[in-house]
């Protein structure tokens, strides 16, 4: 793993909370893009090195609708940049992990992607990312 690539912020108003996060950040954010397969808007803003990614439902059923009825909002996920999304994947599977994507799949901002189980990592999601280029 080489950084913390993003942190994953589940929001109820996805347009509320990007004039919150431009306000406390300061700045504008870089990037807006919905990911219909998954049923989620999200909203980037570069934060040094890392980036904080906030992810809107757009659908009842989406996995975000599901987690803030569940969880309520706050933090989803946190994501690691990897170099080798598929070697990491077989690597962290073969030492036990428990994985919620066997394959990687597209994700947003340009990202190949894939989660580990929150049963895996003490209770954090945790995805992988690697970039798509």
């Amino acid at each position: 793993m080489k950084k913390i690539e993003h942190i994953g912020i589940a929001v109820k108003n996805i347009d509320q909370a990007t004039k919150t996060y431009e306000m406390l950040l300061n700045k504008k954010a870089y990037k807006e893009e919905e990911v219909e397969s998954e049923g989620v808007k999200t909203v980037f803003f570069e934060t040094g090195e890392s980036k904080i990614e906030l992810l809107g439902a757009t659908t009842d059923n989406s996995p975000i609708a599901k987690y803030i009825n569940k969880k309520g909002e706050g933090i989803h996920h946190i994501a690691f940049a990897v170099d080798n999304i598929n070697n990491e994947i077989k690597r962290l599977k073969d030492i036990g992990f428990q994985l919620i994507n066997n394959e990687a799949k597209t994700g947003a901002d340009g990202k190949i992607i894939a989660f580990l189980h929150p049963k895996s990592n003490n209770g954090v999601l945790v995805e992988l990312c690697q970039d798509a280029n």
